[in-house]
């Protein structure tokens, strides 16, 4: 029992993984933007909403930068739900809900929530994490926690 008990703790710890709820094809090339749905994992109630290029092998091929996708992405979060947050990491620092690689190697896309406890709101950060050099392309999004639940 205490197996199976650590098991789901490890899994809830996981980020979460998103649902491709759209794709739309942007040029004759077929580079597209991707939108996935991600509910977070810890907060009841709250979903985002990703946007995200995604290059086509013929793009990759010409422009010759093979092995990665554009830093770009947009979020959108929303309460989807009756709003039950879970234990979450309360510090300025705040928690990963969310990473997709977009490279072969060392970059990917992320999603971090923080908590801002004065105004009771929780704040979706969309950015990319690259081992070499960091990207200022970001979007925000905040969800009021108007009459939330805590577990």
């Amino acid at each position: 029992m205490r197996r199976i008990a650590a098991l789901l703790f490890a899994l809830a710890a996981l980020p979460a993984t998103g649902e491709e709820v759209g794709r739309i094809g942007v040029d004759w090339t077929g580079n597209d933007i991707v939108v996935e749905a991600i509910p977070d994992p810890k907060v009841a109630g709250v979903t985002c909403h990703v946007a995200y290029f995604d290059r086509s092998v013929l793009d990759r091929l010409s422009n010759g930068n093979w092995f990665e996708d554009p830093s770009n992405s947009s979020i959108a979060c929303r309460q989807t739900g009756p709003i039950t947050m879970g234990k979450i990491d309360m510090s300025p620092k705040g928690e990963e809900v969310f990473s997709r690689s977009t490279s072969l190697v060392f970059k990917s896309l992320n999603v971090t929530r923080i908590y801002d406890q004065k105004n009771q709101v929780l704040i979706y950060l969309t950015h990319a994490n690259d081992l070499s050099q960091g990207s200022a392309k970001m979007a925000i999004s905040t969800v009021p926690l108007y009459g939330a639940t805590r577990n």
